[in-house]
């Protein structure tokens, strides 16, 4: 069963890589002030989720709950390809705020990578917003964020 559990997270970490790709050329392509802006809607979508009873089901209907990962990154995926600019980011960030909680306490090695660059992401996006860092700081340790 080990080996079986460890092909299904192989198989979901390079599904996330794939996506993750273009994601990343989506928000390199974005002008500096939509990247703010992004990074803003993403930490909402990340504290939104992280106060579901599953966050890494966030965006996922409530009969779709045992399933090993949820629909959100490909919810939001798919709105990251639309040509609607608005529908674009809040796909992104949706797809951003599945993917760091199905990762981020993962047990599985081959999905540590990938936190590791959803975190920088997140750090790269926080950093346009160009607000000063301990505003920031104190706005990730209230409620507001996960």
């Amino acid at each position: 069963m080990q080996i079986v559990t460890r092909l299904i997270a192989m198989n979901r970490a390079r599904q996330l890589q794939r996506q993750f790709r273009q994601i990343e050329r989506s928000i390199s392509a974005l002008p500096l002030r939509t990247r703010a802006r992004l990074g803003v809607m993403t930490l909402r979508e990340i504290g939104q989720a992280s106060r579901c009873e599953f966050p890494h089901l966030y965006g996922t209907a409530p009969e779709q709950r045992y399933m090993p990962w949820g629909q959100g990154t490909d919810i939001g995926f798919g709105r990251a390809q639309s040509d609607n600019p608005e529908v674009a980011l809040r796909g992104i960030a949706l797809w951003l705020a599945v993917a760091y909680h199905e990762t981020k306490d993962s047990p599985h090695t081959s999905l540590q990578p990938q936190h590791r660059q959803f975190l920088r992401v997140l750090r790269e996006l926080r950093d346009a917003t160009g607000e000063q860092p301990d505003t920031m700081a104190q706005w990730m340790r209230s409620g507001a964020a996960a």
